[in-house]
């Protein structure tokens, strides 16, 4: 029996007209989680390390003479590599990732945009920006790729660099036309030392407020490739099943045509 899947076919309908999702060719977002160094890092966090399990005369890994790799993860998902996160990340109640959402696919949008300098040397997302260069389609989620767009954002330490960063203007833009799952190259939205103000943040999830958007989600360090042209795209946001209020993820991409 031959079970080589090739195409699953999955469409879906825009304005009127019914597209396909290109699913032979994914367009993977997410940054490879590895040991060594160079490796993407932000605030300050430990570098992600993998090491074998060491119990005894055990030593879990094949090339040290195991039966089989047993491998221990280090892992700061706010810091290490691509992330989603829900509003537990900043409410004083608990929220968890694998409660506020759950996999599904989405109309996505993807725009690139340059931050502008502003006058005290921060580089700022503002919402004229967004009003200028971003036309809604109907679409959820909305992928954000900051210019310039070099590969060192693959391998970057953030940490005390103060990256660009949204404006709460331009953050509660994207919330007014319907946005529930924000995607964007930077290590937050929110500036890197703000005294923990996290506006941004607050601002896309109304936290603290009467009506929390606890389904709604950020995810931070994508990395888009220069040769993906902005436009719609179907996308499948993937997910560990784990109880924290953040998940390393795989956001994934597919064109329509």
């Amino acid at each position: 029996m031959d079970t080589n899947i090739r195409n699953i076919e999955l469409s879906i309908e825009i304005n009127g007209r019914r597209y396909r999702a290109d699913t032979e060719h994914a367009i993977d977002l997410s940054m490879p989680l590895h040991s060594g160094y160079p490796q993407v890092n932000c605030f300050e966090a430990p570098y992600f390390y993998a090491s074998p399990l060491r119990s005894g005369d055990f030593v879990g890994s094949t090339a040290q003479g195991s039966p089989v790799n047993f491998f221990n993860v280090n892992i700061n998902p706010h810091g290490n590599g691509t992330h989603t996160e829900c509003v537990g990340h900043i409410s004083l109640e608990p929220y968890y990732i694998n409660q506020c959402y759950q996999p599904q696919f989405h109309l996505g949008q993807l725009i690139s945009i340059f931050p502008q300098m502003m006058e005290d040397g921060d580089k700022v997302i503002q919402r004229e920006h967004l009003e200028a260069l971003w036309e809604p389609e109907g679409e959820d989620a909305l992928i954000i790729r900051t210019l310039p767009n070099g590969d060192d954002k693959k391998n970057k330490d953030y940490s005390n660099t103060n990256p660009p960063y949204l404006s709460v203007s331009a953050m509660g833009y994207i919330v007014s036309k319907g946005i529930r799952h924000l995607l964007i190259d930077l290590p937050s939205v929110d500036r890197e030392k703000d005294e923990g103000k996290l506006s941004a943040h607050k601002a896309f999830w109304n936290y603290p407020g009467e009506e929390v958007r606890s389904s709604a989600t950020i995810t931070e360090l994508i990395f888009v490739e220069n040769s993906v042209k902005d436009g719609l795209y179907l996308l499948n946001l993937q997910l560990l099943n784990i109880q924290l209020d953040v998940s390393p993820s795989r956001p994934v991409l597919f064109k329509l045509i």
